[in-house]
């Protein structure tokens, strides 16, 4: 080291001071407490928040505190259990889907509900939507409806159909093809929804809108095996000269030829069926065992008035054009007519004619006779 230079002196650095014990003991309460006032303003506020969704919740779930209003309701087979929610949602019934789902799949609702038209009101709880949505339901609306004495079967579908009750659609597809346990249906192929002509009773009948076509037809079935039972017997086997069907038939022709123009205490439903039975049992007749009923026409012709053109279509419910009853029923008799087809009056008339002046028919033995019944009221002969 240089001479007359003093050697720099070094003093260590101080050690870092420690904080008082009591300081950091203060410090730390400080942050506990802190920490737990967060905890229990973190807690106290999730619990109210949970509180109040849970009660909102429980409201829509309960059915409380809603303003009330009412809506109908329109499930069909092809509506999807989304789609219901949906609706129920729209209409103001539910607030929550995503809860009426969760309460849906613990319960099993989706199996419950079943197609038809409902009303439901904002008073039901989720149970209550539910049940009032089933097969049982009291808020399913019904309607009753008259089905008119020789109506078709397509007229009947398109009056059911109109009503609400079901489609033309579905009812054509369960006539066809849905075997009903009836032994008179035994013999009639499935297939095609006119099998069950003639045996749709015509009646006055209440039916939920929205039914099942199954049951709605199976209503009409049921009818008219109850009025005809006692009748049923003496019809069946191979020794009766006519089938049950053949009455039908005859029934059916009765109908539609007298078709609300007939007075019943003249017996013009009996006397018709005795031209009938007379044309089919005496081959050697005039009318050599042709029916010749215009109203078999009609049937083939979509509903207008017969021309002598029509006479000459190429069907098997052609009376004109082939002799014997023609394929089956032309439409759905009531008791007045079944109960002339079985039992006819004793006649030897083989034609009818309709006076225009009376409303009333008018018969004869022969051609000659009828024609200048014809001839005076310039008309169509029977």
């Amino acid at each position: 080291m240089a001479e007359g230079k003093r050697a720099a002196s070094y003093e260590p650095s101080q050690p870092p001071r420690r904080p008082r014990k009591s300081s950091l003991r203060r410090r730390s309460a400080k942050a506990r407490v802190a920490g737990a006032f967060l905890y229990v303003l973190f807690v106290i506020g999730f619990s109210a928040i949970a509180a109040t969704l849970g009660w909102v919740w429980a409201c829509d779930l309960l059915g409380l505190n809603k303003e009330y209003a009412s809506a109908e309701i329109v499930i069909d087979d092809n509506t999807e259990f989304s789609q219901v929610v949906d609706t129920l949602e729209k209409e103001g019934l539910i607030e929550y889907k995503f809860l009426f789902k969760l309460y849906a799949w613990f319960s099993h609702a989706e199996s419950k509900i079943a197609p038809g038209t409902y009303t439901l009101d904002t008073e039901m709880d989720y149970r209550a939507l539910v049940a009032n949505m089933g097969v049982s339901s009291t808020t399913r609306q019904v309607t009753d409806v008259t089905i008119p004495e020789g109506y078709t079967v397509d007229q009947i579908f398109a009056l059911l159909d109109d009503r609400g009750v079901s489609t033309v659609d579905k009812l054509r597809e369960m006539a066809a093809n849905w075997d009903y346990a009836f032994d008179w249906l035994r013999d009639i192929p499935l297939g095609d929804y006119h099998r069950l002509e003639g045996y749709l009773f015509p009646d006055t009948y209440t039916f939920q809108l929205g039914e099942n076509p199954k049951l709605i037809l199976n209503k009409m079935l049921v009818n008219f095996d109850s009025k005809m039972d006692e009748y049923m017997d003496q019809y069946a086997g191979e020794e009766a000269e006519y089938s049950l069907h053949d009455i039908v038939t005859i029934a059916s022709m009765i109908e539609k030829e007298t078709d609300g123009t007939s007075n019943e205490e003249r017996n013009d439903y009996k006397s018709i069926a005795s031209v009938i039975y007379n044309r089919l049992e005496n081959p050697d007749a005039e009318t050599v065992g042709y029916l010749q009923v215009d109203a078999t026409l009609v049937y083939i012709n979509g509903g207008k008035v017969p021309t002598l053109a029509d006479r000459e279509i190429d069907s098997p419910y052609n009376t004109y054009k082939y002799k014997g009853l023609p394929a089956g029923p032309i439409s759905n008799p009531g008791m007045t007519s079944l109960l002339a087809a079985m039992n006819p009056a004793s006649t030897n008339y083989y034609y009818y004619v309709l006076n225009p002046e009376t409303r009333q028919h008018e018969y004869t033995r022969t051609y000659a006779e009828h024609d200048a019944l014809v001839q005076r009221y310039q008309g169509n002969g029977g």
